[in-house]
């Protein structure tokens, strides 16, 4: 095939930050009224998640020390629902890889999956609840402030869900998805709302992210008015968030999933596929043909969200561990994400089949784009067909003629050469 040649856009968002995030969120903290809830001395749970968040150990850190100045005695709770596996091991190990040690945040850090059961919610399920957080006398709910990966609502990835679901371990995160689209749009909220009743929350602490997924404000919320702020904060959150700037392609080439970049492997607010039984795609981006190359090494194995894609590598699919796929489709009640798609043996023989089914008779013709996965979405490579478009956009900038495809002599994509600054070409060759 005569590969269209590509050329390299750099995408440019609007970024309020953080300066110093460690000490915004202890001046927060030491600035709410934690102390009136929380008695002295008391035992505090901080919730810590499975995702990847920017400064996540200086935050976590500058946390337990405002919380230790404040005369408590503070301790982290593994708050991740079914991930890791749904074991203690497993949620120890994923807080590790981010970072999150007991030497590290300078506290204990409890993985155990033990619950205790608070109520049953309007479907008639149990109610799950971390025991180790239940069990202290206050609980700083710390979690980002995100658009969900499978439903639009009031409330989606943030404070509510990491009550519910997050703190719910592997049993309450299976209650609450157990229905579906539908339970699950109704249930967080509800449950949400009854845990803030029945359990010793003292404050929300919330990271509101930008477009290079960094801090943009670190907010306080008092447990009173989570339900009323939260909304806003999500709002103000999918405002940052960033997306791929074309309504239509016919081929996206994604270099790689995984869980660090996403809880679904690829992100579908970005690619606009949804894959989740009887509900339909979001209405753009929309996208004749999508592929993905690798699977992270951060994922460990874990390919969650390969079916999103039409095409792959034969190199993914050795790369897959079956067992957190299974774990995360079983527990969310997703199936069609964890599908494997066709795979070919090259990234060559990838591009060229996308290229060969897209509908366009002519490669030449293609609305291609490129990107390093669904989160570093500051430089793309495009084709001559989205020209025009790159040039219209107030927010795009061409930063190289047309090139080539950097295919090695083994038909491999060179992820490096085309995104040095993405997580991939930082990290250190093989």
């Amino acid at each position: 095939m005569n590969f269209p040649p590509i050329a390299k856009v750099r995408q440019n968002f609007n970024h309020p930050e953080v300066d110093d995030p460690a000490a915004a969120a202890a001046r927060v903290v030491i600035g709410s009224g934690i102390v009136a809830r929380v008695p002295a001395g008391g035992r505090v749970a901080v919730t810590v998640g499975s995702r990847g968040i920017a400064d996540l150990v200086p935050i976590v850190r500058a946390v337990i020390e405002a919380l230790r100045s404040l005369g408590f005695r503070p301790f982290v709770v593994a708050a991740m629902g079914s991930h890791g596996g749904g074991t203690a091991e497993g949620q120890r190990g994923l807080l590790a890889e981010l970072g999150v040690t007991e030497a590290s945040v300078g506290c204990p850090v409890r993985c155990e999956m033990d619950t205790v059961v608070l109520g049953t919610n309007a479907f008639g399920l149990p109610i799950h609840f971390d025991r180790n957080a239940f069990d202290a006398h206050g609980i700083v709910v710390l979690n980002r402030i995100k658009p969900h990966t499978s439903f639009t609502g009031d409330y989606e990835s943030g404070l509510l869900k990491m009550l519910a679901i997050g703190l719910g371990k592997r049993q309450g995160a299976a209650q609450v998805h157990k229905l579906g689209l539908p339970g699950l749009v109704k249930l967080l909220p509800e449950v949400g709302a009854f845990l803030l009743q029945r359990t010793p929350v003292a404050l929300g602490l919330a990271i509101v992210e930008n477009a290079d997924d960094r801090p943009a404000r670190i907010v306080a919320v008092e447990p009173e008015e989570i339900l009323a702020v939260e909304p806003t904060l999500l709002a103000e959150a999918r405002s940052l968030m960033p997306g791929l700037p074309f309504a239509e392609l016919d081929v996206l080439i994604v270099g790689e999933l995984g869980k660090n970049y996403s809880g679904t492997g690829m992100d579908p607010n970005v690619i606009g596929r949804l894959r989740v039984e009887t509900t339909r795609d979001h209405p753009a981006p929309v996208i004749t043909r999508l592929a993905v190359l690798d699977v992270s090494e951060e994922s460990r194995g874990n390919a969650l969200g390969v079916g999103f894609a039409d095409l792959t590598t034969e190199r993914l699919v050795r790369a897959i561990d079956p067992t957190p796929i299974w774990v995360n489709s079983f527990t969310s009640n997703f199936l069609a994400r964890a599908r494997v798609p066709l795979a070919m043996p090259t990234d060559r023989e990838v591009v060229s089949a996308c290229l060969d089914t897209c509908w366009r008779i002519d490669p030449a013709e293609a609305r291609m784009a490129l990107i390093p996965n669904t989160l570093e979405l500051t430089t793309l490579w495009v084709t001559r067909p989205l020209a025009a478009e790159v040039e219209a956009h107030p927010s795009l900038d061409f930063e190289t003629d047309f090139l080539p495809i950097p295919f090695d002599d083994r038909g491999g994509l060179d992820q490096r050469a085309l995104f040095p600054e993405s997580l991939r070409g930082r990290r250190a060759p093989r």
